[in-house]
């Protein structure tokens, strides 16, 4: 088979998904590689993390600040269920994994893809841990949040894709690893 008969094969197959969902820690490239993908697919692009600041009318670190880290755990799973699409890439907020509820929601809508970093790697990415909005305890550190969600991500993960690589190479990763499992 040609590359150009075997990519048109890939796309053929992907075409046949009706969402794919990132998942992963903030810093993994959901928001980046999820773009991407869903430029390459044709697809919707949702952001969950967009989703919120919508609905609420204001940024993740406002919600965090003046109503705590569980009420945007709340929303986020609010903006979660609120979606109703096919041939849509969806970035969910890192913490969207607490929520059995929005992961069953995406599990019977979509192809749950888990984008794993070293946590090396988000540690360097990730310099704006007291603006960004995450969903966590004040005590909590950086790394104490990457082990306590790691597991929860393994768990609810379908596809596991390492992402410590450029976003474009994640998402042809993406693509191929979809395809393969679906056929």
């Amino acid at each position: 088979m040609a590359i150009s008969e075997s990519h048109s094969f890939h796309n053929h197959i992907l075409q046949m998904l009706e969402n794919i969902t990132l998942i992963g820690m903030p810093g993994a490239g959901k928001s980046t590689v999820g773009h991407l993908l869903a430029k390459h697919l044709q697809f919707e692009f949702i952001d969950a993390d967009d989703l919120i600041r919508q609905q609420q009318y204001r940024t993740l670190q406002n919600i965090v600040n003046e109503d705590g880290y569980m009420q945007l755990r709340r929303f986020e799973e609010q903006a979660i269920l609120s979606i109703d699409t096919k041939n849509a890439v969806i970035a969910t907020g890192g913490s969207t994994v607490y929520s059995a509820t929005a992961m069953q929601f995406l599990s019977s809508m979509s192809t749950i893809v888990y984008l794993s970093v070293p946590y090396e790697i988000i540690e360097d990415r990730i310099k704006n841990l007291d603006t960004r909005g995450l969903a966590k305890q004040t005590h909590q550190s950086l790394h104490d949040l990457y082990v306590e969600r790691t597991e929860l991500y393994e768990k609810y993960a379908e596809i596991t894709v390492a992402a410590d690589m450029t976003a474009e190479l994640v998402a042809e990763k993406i693509m191929a690893a979809t395809a393969e499992d679906l056929i």
